[in-house]
């Protein structure tokens, strides 16, 4: 599954295509959202936030789209009047004079109005996301130390989209790594620069992937910036101290460390 740098540079891209221009065209596959059509035709899409790995699509005369892909959904931009063929169902077609957003396959699309997206039962569940820019080392670190997560083991929480929205598994050993911890701690345990190094990374790791990467199959971008360190590198030797990074299983989810610096 996509994680945060990859869901909000797709959403970079649907909103270079369409935000700010009147819609000419509204189409919705689900019965529920077939009245809004007709009411959103002629709008505006404002911009596209992502809250974790769901997106929120807000339109100029104050309803917003609430998606999630789970699995399976996915977006694509193509021009106005283009339906390209695909074995995936169309759930959303958004279009302006020049070019259209299509969302596949997604089964969890709502319509909602400002107290809809405050009342969403999920947008409530998720913690702060990570690509949001206002948020401080300092709040991550409260966080860390809050009563609901200071016992909880690294390697679940930072898969909890509770505590911070927008990590997944890449970003969690890589910000593991980063923080040489190893992911049994819990943040009771750990002394302040220990939980500062870790509150750093959970928020310099997922914000660099998105700056220079945004994908999860290469390892570099333009020779520099986001490489992973210990991702899918099980067998090789660690960057830092030389170790071999292994590979085993976490909250049922590949995890990959370095015994040799990862105390």
């Amino acid at each position: 599954m996509p994680e945060g740098p990859e869901i909000r540079r797709a959403a970079d891209k649907l909103e270079a295509a369409v935000a700010g221009k009147p819609l000419t065209r509204v189409w919705f596959a689900f019965p529920e959202l077939k009245p809004f059509e007709a009411q959103l035709t002629g709008a505006r899409v404002e911009r596209f936030e992502t809250r974790g790995k769901a997106l929120l699509t807000h339109f100029s005369c104050g309803l917003t789209l609430y998606s999630h892909n789970q699995l399976y959904g996915v977006w694509r931009v193509v021009k106005a009047g283009e339906t390209p063929q695909t074995t995936r169902s169309l759930r959303v077609r958004l279009e302006t004079e020049d070019a259209a957003v299509l969302l596949y396959s997604a089964s969890e699309i709502e319509m909602l109005d400002a107290d809809g997206v405050a009342a969403h039962a999920f947008l409530q569940r998720v913690g702060p996301d990570v690509l949001d820019m206002s948020l401080t080392v300092e709040q991550v670190k409260e966080r860390l130390l809050s009563p609901r997560f200071h016992r909880r083991q690294f390697s679940g929480l930072l898969l909890d989209q509770a505590f911070l929205a927008g990590l997944g598994n890449y970003l969690r050993v890589e910000i593991l790594w980063q923080a040489q911890l190893a992911p049994r701690h819990k943040a009771v345990e750990l002394n302040n620069t220990q939980l500062d190094a870790l509150a750093r990374a959970c928020l310099e790791i997922p914000r660099l992937s998105y700056q220079t990467r945004g994908t999860v199959d290469e390892n570099k971008h333009h020779g520099a910036l986001f490489r992973f360190e210990v991702f899918h590198r099980a067998g090789k030797k660690c960057r830092r101290c030389g170790g071999i990074i292994e590979k085993t299983t976490l909250s049922s989810r590949p995890f990959y460390w370095c015994p040799g610096c990862q105390a």
